[in-house]
């Protein structure tokens, strides 16, 4: 799979950008268990022309992390076609269009997926900003906005006439927001469309190696993107790739293996931010994590590790729970 003239290998697994996630520390650790390509989180176009710091802080990307995209919101053309060449000034390699995310606070104002209740502007930005940039520009979006107007397969096309490289689609209507399962066979029949010859991305409710496959067979996409089940497992895409490239489930690691992923996530949180951020911003990943899931009378020990307020307090705990629990 390429997108422009990056050339992705065969069945390639995406990190899907997640705002307050997919910060550059956590791409890196992505990228080394094996993300072919990673996302920022999502920059927002007024803030980005406004120089509001933080916006501006998500532009940076290292080479380490490469091939690496970062992803744009908004909702007017010459906003987003600003924002998309002061992307393209931080050499990303990709920059990606958000017209997915459903939050109220970006689709209720008409960005994200709010414009899939405004098509026309959609188009019009997705081709300005192709126009105004060098790079490949990719389009993220969804079924349609509700179960009356999924209509992805006709938009697809469009955006493909716009000059798009690529398209990811996550398998729910923006009125789904994350409930239910998501439904992969729109994004099976834009695939299938002959008239469409760009990469299809598909997202959505992979949560495991066997998932991934699945798909990638049912469904025949070129590459797959993985959001929420990164929560806390990193070393999701280390399990998929292995299974990808020989059938089998890869062996589990020692639980000591997967703690010290864990740290290290603490570890990187804090050097970003500092202690008392780093650690808030790291309790959705330990509160999501697999690795403490099925662990009989585990629910005080995970109230005491949200809970704390510093490094020491909370790797004490963690470091603690092997042996308090009988785990090897």
């Amino acid at each position: 799979m390429k997108i422009g003239n990056i050339d992705l290998g065969e069945r390639p697994v995406f990190l899907a950008p997640m705002e307050d996630v997919t910060d550059m520390a956590f791409r890196l650790l992505c990228k080394r268990f094996g993300a072919d390509m990673v996302y920022t989180e999502f920059v927002s176009a007024d803030a980005l022309i406004r120089s509001v710091d933080r916006t501006q802080q998500k532009l940076v990307v290292a080479d380490e992390e490469r091939p690496v995209a970062i992803q744009i919101y908004g909702r007017d053309v010459a906003s987003m076609v600003e924002a998309a060449r002061i992307c393209e000034a931080a050499h990303p390699d990709v920059l990606d269009i958000n017209f997915g995310c459903p939050v109220k606070r970006v689709a209720g104002k008409g960005a994200g997926a709010g414009m899939l209740r405004n098509i026309p502007l959609m188009l019009d930005i997705t081709r300005e900003v192709v126009r105004a940039v060098c790079i490949p520009v990719t389009v993220k979006t969804r079924l349609g906005w509700d179960a009356d107007h999924r209509i992805i397969v006709d938009l697809a096309e469009q955006l493909q006439d716009c000059g798009i490289a690529a398209l990811t689609i996550h398998g729910r209507t923006r009125a789904q927001m994350y409930t239910g399962e998501a439904d992969w066979t729109l994004i099976g029949a834009v695939k299938e469309n002959p008239r469409m010859h760009i990469p299809i991305i598909g997202n959505g409710d992979v949560t495991s190696a066997e998932t991934c496959a699945e798909r990638f067979e049912q469904y025949g996409v070129d590459g797959i993107m993985i959001g929420r089940a990164s929560f806390g497992r990193p070393w999701i895409f280390r399990e998929v790739k292995h299974f990808l490239r020989t059938g089998e489930p890869l062996p589990p690691k020692s639980f000591h293996w997967y703690l010290e992923v864990l740290k290290q996530q603490v570890r990187d949180s804090v050097t970003r931010l500092d202690e008392r951020r780093g650690i808030l911003h790291i309790r959705r990943h330990l509160a999501a994590t697999p690795l403490f899931k099925g662990i009989p009378d585990f629910r005080q020990t995970r109230v005491a590790m949200l809970r704390a307020d510093t490094i020491d307090e909370l790797f004490a705990i963690m470091d603690a729970i092997p042996a308090q629990f009988h785990l090897e």
